[in-house]
């Protein structure tokens, strides 16, 4: 088991509590994120990887904690698989890549950082789905409003990740954006 305490801390010294995100700071989401990986039994650097999901930004979350540039650092901070899973996540060009989910160019990944396109393994994607979802997922049981905003291109997006995602992450999408 990784030292929480120690992630959180560095989350912190970053100014993940400072930095405010739709339903509070930064930091509550990204734990927010953790917890709901943990209760889906997600494997440990899948968790880890949630913890800190959103350090280098995301396409839809510009301020960024530290930068791609910073890699080596995050990587002994966090371990390998969750740095390389946080990275994907951080550099999806979700108007590129989002689309492919659920269909046969969904392993060719866009990276928003260097612009290109390049394959990722069925594992990597199965691991960012079930990161999307989480976040998601966060996000969406604290806001009616992001629901009503976001709620059926969501549906739409999770539709498509049956058989990649977990059966817990699929059934708390059900259970929050389709009851």
């Amino acid at each position: 088991m990784t030292d929480t305490g120690t992630l959180l801390a560095a989350l912190r010294a970053m100014g993940a509590g400072e930095l405010e995100h739709l339903n509070g700071s930064l930091e509550a989401h990204l734990r927010g994120t953790a917890a709901l990986l943990r209760q889906w039994g997600a494997p440990e650097p899948v968790c880890v990887a949630g913890l800190y999901h959103a350090v280098y930004g995301t396409d839809a979350f510009r301020p960024a904690l530290t930068s791609p540039g910073m890699r080596q650092r995050i990587r002994a901070l966090i371990g390998n698989d969750a740095e390389d899973l946080v990275y994907v996540y951080g550099a999806c060009d979700r108007d590129r890549y989002y689309p492919r989910i659920g269909t046969p160019a969904q392993l060719q990944f866009s990276d928003r950082f260097t612009g290109t396109d390049y394959a990722i393994t069925p594992d990597q994607l199965a691991c960012l789905c079930e990161l999307i979802l989480a976040n998601e997922l966060e996000i969406a049981s604290g806001s009616p409003a992001f629901r009503a905003e976001h709620g059926e291109s969501l549906r739409e997006l999770f539709e498509r990740m049956a058989g990649l995602a977990s059966d817990a992450a699929m059934r708390a999408y059900r259970t929050i954006l389709v009851a």
